[in-house]
């Protein structure tokens, strides 16, 4: 019997000993990068746990303005310092007198240091580059002067770039197949979200030391540095932004005290996008907090007589509107006399430049009674209901999107609308359930001073590796579908001309600028009050200039604004006026 139960005590010893010997096989042998769910890399937590390290770049792909600038970190030339310099002789006279600062400010410094430290606070001081050489021509044991590269939380037209963070879910839903540790910093909106793919992180480059139990050196010390051995990836991405153009782009709109909302402005030759600003700003700290993450140039909302543009083009072409037909602009849409404005009985023309309501009502319902489609065809051949953002095919990707955020516009949600007048109607002055975002209406000002040419919106040319060689080059598109007849864009270029010269247009304040404006106004209401009974309204602005000769596109839009906001004009006038400054004008 006591044989008999130790046999049994003893097979069962032998068990747990084979599930423990497994077990240990299991973690230092055949998981020893993928540890648990989680993808823990065992060799390199092992590593971190006996070294000390400074990370110089982490990995992940770049994004640089158009000529090829950084706009989502910044390489500081820095002074690093390693923690066991506290415990040994060096010449610290000599490093404090090369970057001007006393012997006990870079001791203090090392003093409360239990890793390496980037000296400076509350910002890093800055090295020139002759301080960087007479530095690391001391070769001191951990004292080195690197660029050491830091991402910028808050980047230049941040909700166009976007966010990255970690997201264990969205790491498995895009990459079921790759074994990417769970805490890889991924895209999570904008460009960041959309190039993902190309600009997950390789590997850390750092400055490393290793140290036993007590913090000491384990191999003397030498500090190591480590750099990827790809040259090819990460890759960089080279967007079509302007670095300077963008940063004055953003000062205009906080000068301007722009709550909600933003301006967009393209390249028309190109069109590609050149500076993207969107309102609310993003918090650091939070960057979700009140929508400051949503990039509003993207989003549809209400144009108001922005869209009167699509009913001018559709009604020119239905012969509704000769030279000598007159409308009652001192009635609102349903015939009443309008207690705002009396401009009396005026032609297309005049209509269209003091944006009068109760013409462009009268043509809606003229044109849907032609075909039920024709508001909606119109609007598609300006680019006003389908995603204007490049997009094709890149190498394995189908149908890749450059703008993933982007909203499509809309104009009717139901048969029941089209055949409703009154709704119709409201529909005729860009009201009722009308959305285009501002991208799209930029858009429509780019095609029509081009003379009809649709053409897709890029706001990424290249893809780069990192040898600086061309992975990807995004080439000019054009959008698919019918287009405008040249005659009718001529008249469009007149009209929207008209809106400026014309002494009661709602453009005139932007006559006199440097360079000749087109373009279109409008308020839209949003049937939304604020406490003391005051509507909310979106105001817009969108044109191009100079006339002639056009050059850019821009579109201006303060949502959710109040009457005593002010309008969205002398933000476009200040755009344009720094660009022809910019151009010598």
């Amino acid at each position: 019997m006591i044989h008999k139960r130790f046999i049994i005590i003893g097979t069962i010893f032998l068990i747990c000993l084979s599930v423990l010997l497994g077990r240990l096989s299991q973690i230092q042998l055949f998981e020893t990068k993928s540890f648990t769910d989680r993808n823990i890399n065992l060799i390199e937590e092992s590593v971190k746990q006996r070294s000390q390290e400074m990370v110089i770049d982490n990995g992940r792909g770049k994004f640089y303005d158009r000529n090829m600038v950084p706009l989502t970190y910044e390489a500081v030339p820095s002074l690093i310092l390693f923690p066991f310099l506290k415990k040994m002789e060096w010449d610290v006279e000599k490093v404090a007198s090369i970057i001007g600062v006393r012997e006990n400010e870079i001791l203090q410094a090392l003093e409360a240091a239990e890793e390496p430290i980037v000296f400076g606070k509350p910002e890093p001081i800055v090295l020139t580059e002759t301080q960087m050489k007479a530095i690391n021509q001391l070769k001191i044991p951990g004292v080195f002067a690197v660029k050491k590269q830091y991402d910028r939380k808050i980047p230049p037209a941040a909700q166009l770039i976007g966010l990255v963070g970690q997201n264990e879910k969205q790491i498995s839903l895009r990459y079921p197949e790759k074994n990417i540790p769970k805490n890889t910093n991924i895209g999570i909106s904008g460009l960041q979200k959309s190039f993902d793919e190309f600009l997950l992180q390789e590997e850390n480059t750092k400055l490393i030391y290793h140290v036993d139990g007590h913090g000491g050196p384990l191999f003397g010390i030498d500090v190591k540095y480590t750099d990827p051995s790809n040259p090819f990836y990460p890759v960089n991405v080279q967007t079509t932004i302007d670095g300077e153009i963008q940063k004055k782009a953003e000062e205009i709109a906080e000068r301007h005290k722009l709550k909600k909302g933003g301006l967009i402005l393209l390249d028309i030759d190109t069109n590609s996008i050149i500076a993207s600003v969107s309102r609310p700003e993003m918090n650091e700290s939070n960057p979700y907090e009140n929508d400051g993450a949503k990039n509003y140039m993207l989003t549809a909302q209400i144009p108001g007589s922005v869209f009167k543009t699509v009913i001018a083009a559709a009604a020119i072409d239905a012969q509704l509107v000769p030279q000598n037909r007159t409308f009652d602009c001192s009635r609102t849409i349903h015939g009443e006399i309008d207690q705002q404005f009396q401009h009396g009985m005026i032609d297309f023309t005049k209509s269209f430049a003091v944006s009068c309501n109760n013409t462009f009502a009268t043509l809606a319902k003229e044109l849907n009674e032609i075909d039920k489609n024709m508001i909606e065809t119109y609007a598609k051949k300006l680019g006003l209901t389908e995603e204007v953002g490049w997009q094709g095919d890149v190498y394995h990707f189908d149908d890749f999107k450059q703008l993933t955020d982007e909203e499509k516009g809309q104009i009717f949600l139901s048969d029941a609308e089209r055949k409703d007048s009154k709704l119709v109607a409201q529909t005729g002055i860009g009201q009722q359930n009308v959305r285009i975002t501002p991208l799209q209406a930029a858009n429509m000002m780019a095609t029509i001073a081009r003379g009809g040419e649709k053409k897709m919106v890029r706001a990424v040319s290249s893809i780069r590796y990192k040898n600086g060689t061309t992975l990807y080059q995004f080439p000019e598109k054009k959008l698919k579908g019918d287009t405008l007849a040249p005659y009718t864009i001529s008249k469009l270029q007149q009209l929207l001309r008209e809106v400026v010269v014309d002494e009661e247009g709602t453009g005139r304040y932007l006559k006199n600028l440097p360079y000749e404006v087109a373009g279109k106004s409008g308020t839209a209401q949003t049937y939304r009050y604020n406490e003391n009974g005051q509507e909310y309204v979106n105001k817009w602005f969108v044109g191009y200039f100079p006339f002639d000769q056009p050059k850019y596109a821009l579109a201006v839009v303060y949502l959710d604004a109040l009457s005593t906001d002010g309008s969205v004009t002398p933000i476009f006038q200040d755009m344009v006026t720094y660009l022809s400054q910019l151009n010598g004008q």
